[in-house]
């Protein structure tokens, strides 16, 4: 009697008897045991999940009970950053809308609400990435910031639009259904602005090219986005995208923007009755004024500013509003080094005098919040040096002290 041939799987070269079911191919064998393995690395790949987690996943919607109101948004904002009302008001209004937009049902009225993009213009150090950022601490949604300078056109070096995607998907754990509802900052938006209206020889490729890239990416479309980021090539699986329910707050500091908004108001304010407007107008606050068509004369596509129809502003830091930064919010620069300092047992104090120093010293300089850690960072460099080899249990910063250091630093004049 001739004996029948045993088949072996073709992944594992396990033999029939040894496994309890091989599945016959048209060239080939598989075994119970592959296939289980199959199935785990297939699932294990960015962007799949199983039909359990789809089907949790389905149900995800928030609940609009459960979301902070604006108010409550921007009394939480309130805590980290002073004054720019106008801003918080704005962007705490813009998430409430974007929860409700997620939330919304499938109704018959056929009304469906549109995302409202937002575009922060305000000068350097006022706050906008710190609202971003201190946003993102209260929201359970996936949030990003992303920096424009690095984008270029397609195929030219640099990063390609879409890897904002990229990055909204790593901050979700590649849990696409999460990053289709999440929140992208695009910071240094007025980098990417045209950089002339003459006609080039040349390519703007990191200017009015990736505001091109962007536009249907912020009005709502299917993008093509690598797993691992990087550029595209043509045998590579993507990971389909959905951007309409993406919400997309952008910020720029439009450095000289100030003389497009006097140039359109001085056209306004010609005629009868115009010193009486001109005397209207704070000169020390123009970015109060801005409007849609300074962006676009900045250098902005009309096509792009049309899908950021939220525009909101950020007032310059005064005096007073520099001296309150200093050591009233939560994480404001004093209590940093303040706790600093405790870590060693040091008691650090400054003297209401050299608090007002360093803010005059930063209002000298025009950088804003930025400035006061500069200078702070500057006055304190030796006495954190020196101080955890001593043993002393108080530290006192005078005026007097913080002016050495200046002059001993010669990175600022006194």
């Amino acid at each position: 009697m001739v004996k029948r041939k045993e088949n072996h799987c073709s992944f594992c070269g396990r033999s029939e008897s040894e496994v309890s079911v091989l599945i016959t191919g048209v060239n080939g064998f598989i075994c119970d045991q592959c296939i289980e393995q199959a199935y785990e690395i297939v699932q294990a790949l960015p962007g799949n999940q199983t039909e359990e987690k789809a089907a949790n996943k389905a149900d995800q919607k928030p609940d609009i009970n459960k979301v902070p109101k604006p108010q409550e948004i921007k009394d939480y904002l309130d805590q980290y950053i002073i004054g720019q009302d106008d801003a918080k008001r704005h962007l705490a209004v813009a998430v409430y809308n974007h929860y409700k937009r997620l939330a919304q049902k499938d109704d018959k009225d056929d009304v469906e609400i549109e995302k409202s993009n937002i575009v922060m213009v305000g000068s350097t150090g006022t706050g906008k990435t710190l609202l971003a950022r201190t946003i993102a601490k209260l929201l359970n949604v996936p949030f990003t910031i992303v920096d424009a300078t690095v984008f270029t056109e397609a195929g030219y070096v640099g990063e390609d639009v879409e890897s904002i995607l990229s990055r909204l998907l790593q901050v979700a754990d590649y849990d696409l259904e999460a990053a289709e509802r999440g929140i992208v900052f695009i910071d240094e938006i007025d980098k990417i602005a045209r950089k002339s209206d003459n006609p080039s020889i040349t390519r703007d490729v990191s200017g009015e090219g990736v505001q091109q890239g962007m536009l249907k990416l912020l009005e709502g479309t299917v993008v093509n986005v690598p797993p691992k980021g990087g550029r595209k090539h043509p045998d590579q699986d993507y990971i389909h995208v959905d951007t309409r329910n993406i919400l997309f707050i952008c910020g720029g500091a439009f450095d000289g923007i100030e003389r497009k908004i006097a140039q359109r108001l001085n056209t306004h304010t010609v005629g009868y009755n115009s010193v009486q407007n001109t005397h209207r107008i704070n000169q020390k606050d123009m970015m109060q004024y801005v409007a849609p068509q300074d962006l676009k004369s900045f250098g902005l596509i009309p096509e792009i500013i049309g899908r950021l129809p939220v525009l909101t502003h950020l007032n310059p830091l005064d005096h007073d509003a520099l001296r309150r930064i200093l050591v009233e919010p939560k994480n404001s620069i004093i209590k940093q080094y303040i706790k600093l300092f405790k870590m060693d047992n040091i008691e650090l104090t400054f003297t209401t005098e050299a608090l007002d120093y360093i803010v005059d010293k930063a209002t000298e300089y025009k950088l804003g919040a930025r400035g006061l850690r500069s200078i702070v960072e500057t006055i304190m460099t030796d006495a954190m040096f020196e101080a955890p080899s001593k043993n002393i249990s108080k530290f006192e910063v005078t005026k007097q002290y913080a002016e050495e250091q200046i002059k001993k630093s010669g990175n600022l004049s006194s």
